[in-house]
């Protein structure tokens, strides 16, 4: 069993040393100290079952079960990927956790009676956080768990005990993947919009008359056969009234706007700021959402400059100065926030539901799935009912949905 050693301490005479990972190396990310420190757990879990006699051909399953569960969790948390690190994360992290949660489901199998009555309580939390109210695994729950932890476990009991779990954990796989799901399709989009927005400045810096920002805003004052001609980098003063001024444009007219636009959309990411909640759900969502509105500003500045420049906005057909061009693109480039705020909300709520107590009050056309063990068992009214309002604190109306539990108190096992 790996165990990391402090300061001044020593192993003992002829222990092995502890195993630290790959080559003696430390862990190299917390999610992986995490997952070592729960298989050491499950590993002295698994040596306590196998010293227990008698041990049947049933029983030997299991263990081999756990046993291979516990080896596939190690060999994936102590991957080097190499230069495949940077993409292989998510893969090594959910192949580790659904084996250590395997392992932990078939070990509920195999561990003595009074153990399983201790561990009801907590397979019943994870079943109310990750399993709707009419799932007929919770229900059935639900309606056992009393007679479970006074101790009048059946060998139904426990199967059931089993099988919620591993319904739970599945469940909250799926949420997790909803997670990696989101977070891969908003840096995906995060890289074509940069892409999009590089292209953009690179047409502009090779064909700077094709898509001019340049502004014709009014004539010299000295002479009305001379005018004024405003560019993104450049002014031009007293050019003569039949310029045009796309023949003005400069290689980095674009790329001026863009960078403002960038700007004023960093402006809008540190305000955010103040929105986002830490969370112990994997995959840095957050951070892909606020990465979005880098890019999707610098082209929201040169989309707005160019509608000026058509004289699309009304009352905005040319500016007078190479300052407001610029404090224009800024203001488009902070503007990004109207649209991108749809996407923060999104994974507000994808996060939201890691570990939120799920659905509603039992739905009248999912009541069949409950089986009926009398009137001590109505849902709305009898001990089940309060083991399920137990949970929540308050009763829980009909078609009223509950509080979800925020994201950060979800844990992984």
């Amino acid at each position: 069993m790996g165990v990391l050693l402090t300061a001044g301490e020593t192993t003992r005479p002829g222990a092995p040393r502890p195993s630290l990972g790959p080559r003696g190396a430390p862990p190299r990310s917390r999610w992986r100290a995490l997952a070592r420190a729960r298989l050491a757990c499950l590993e002295v879990q698994l040596k306590r079952e196998e010293s227990r006699r008698p041990c049947d051909d049933g029983r030997k399953a299991y263990l081999d079960g756990v046993r291979a569960h516990l080896e596939k969790a190690r060999s994936a948390a102590d991957e080097e990927f190499g230069w495949r690190r940077p993409w292989s994360g998510s893969i090594a992290r959910e192949g580790v956790w659904s084996n250590l949660r395997g392992a932990d489901v078939l070990l509920l199998r195999l561990v003595p009676d009074e153990e399983a009555v201790g561990r009801a309580s907590e397979v019943m939390a994870l079943v109310k956080r990750h399993l709707d109210r009419d799932d007929p695994r919770r229900v059935r729950l639900t309606q056992r768990i009393r007679h479970i932890v006074s101790g009048g476990l059946t060998p139904d009991d426990r199967e059931l005990l089993a099988r919620a779990l591993d319904s739970a954990y599945s469940s909250l796989d799926a949420e997790l993947a909803r997670v990696r799901s989101l977070r891969n399709m908003l840096w995906t989009a995060t890289i074509l919009v940069f892409i999009g927005v590089a292209g953009l400045a690179l047409y502009g810096a090779l064909a700077p008359r094709a898509l001019s920002l340049c502004f014709a805003p009014k004539a010299s004052a000295g002479d009305p056969n001379q005018m004024h001609v405003v560019c993104p980098s450049a002014e031009y003063h007293d050019r003569t009234a039949n310029t045009v001024p796309s023949d003005l444009a400069r290689s980095q007219d674009i790329l001026t706007v863009e960078i403002a636009g960038l700007l004023g959309a960093a402006l809008t990411v540190i305000a955010s700021l103040r929105r986002i909640r830490g969370t112990s759900a994997p995959y840095m969502l957050p951070l892909a959402s606020a990465a979005l509105k880098i890019p999707t500003g610098a082209l929201s500045a040169f989309l707005g400059v160019l509608l000026i420049r058509g004289a699309f906005v009304p009352g905005l057909s040319d500016l007078d100065s190479r300052a407001q061009v610029l404090a224009w693109a800024a203001v488009f480039g902070a503007a990004q926030h109207l649209v991108t705020r749809l996407v923060d909300d999104r994974a507000q709520m994808t996060l939201s539901e890691v570990g939120g107590p799920t659905g509603t009050a039992v739905r009248q056309e999912s009541r069949a799935v409950i089986e009926d063990d009398g009137p001590g068992h109505d849902l709305t009214t009898g001990p089940a009912a309060a083991v399920e309002q137990a949970g929540d604190g308050t009763p829980a109306a009909p078609d009223e949905k509950p509080d979800r539990v925020p994201a950060e108190e979800t844990t992984a096992t």
